[in-house]
């Protein structure tokens, strides 16, 4: 299985507009469900007038890991159609939420379809897309003595640093790539005092 995919780099929009209603898309980078969420609070806020907030979501490298909501359209006429952009695009880690202004024409299934993909499209087509690597995040808990040493390994294997609090003791977490991490990590445990816990997956 591959240990690479594609997203996007930064948040981007999109605006479609038909017979009066107003489509907006907004594309997020996204890594957790709880992520996501944050982010459709956010614009429910931010555009509370709105009548729908539709989105769709894919996270991870199983094929499975998916959601979307038509939030009162009818059945499948808004979810389906951003999740097919994800899809189409060939992305994870992304979500999309599309905010609709109603005009007072109705659009019709094939219409609402029409809208909701092409308002999705249109907010990739402004991304970034970038490959990214799958990832491990590993924390290590060492003391002051051993602290050269392992500054040293993570310098020499060009180790991405999280997140450190180096006090008593030190506290690190940092990312491997997925095909990578089983050798470093071999390495990395061959220093004496060092206590290496994996934390997730990205």
């Amino acid at each position: 299985m591959s240990d690479q995919y594609k997203t996007i780099v930064a948040p981007s929009e999109g605006v479609y507009k038909e017979k009066g209603s107003k489509f907006i898309a907004f594309a997020y980078p996204v890594f957790s469900e709880d992520q996501f969420k944050e982010k459709l609070q956010q614009l429910k806020k931010d555009y509370h007038d709105a009548r729908h907030h539709c989105y769709a979501f894919k996270l991870g490298l199983s094929e499975n890991e998916y959601r979307f909501s038509d939030d009162g359209e009818p059945n499948n006429t808004a979810g389906k159609p951003i999740f097919g952009q994800i899809q189409s695009f060939e992305l994870t880690n992304v979500a999309i939420i599309v905010i609709r202004y109603f005009g007072g024409t109705k659009l019709g299934v094939g219409g609402l379809i029409t809208a909701y993909k092409e308002a999705a499209k249109e907010a990739l087509n402004n991304s970034t897309i970038t490959k990214r690597t799958v990832d491990n995040i590993y924390e290590i808990v060492f003391g002051y003595e051993i602290m050269s040493d392992v500054m040293n390994f993570i310098k020499k294997n060009n180790l991405e640093v999280v997140s450190q609090v180096l006090e008593e003791k030190g506290v690190i977490q940092f990312r491997i790539r997925q095909s990578e991490s089983e050798t470093i990590i071999e390495l990395f445990e061959k220093i004496e005092g060092l206590k290496v816990s994996f934390i997730k997956t990205i």
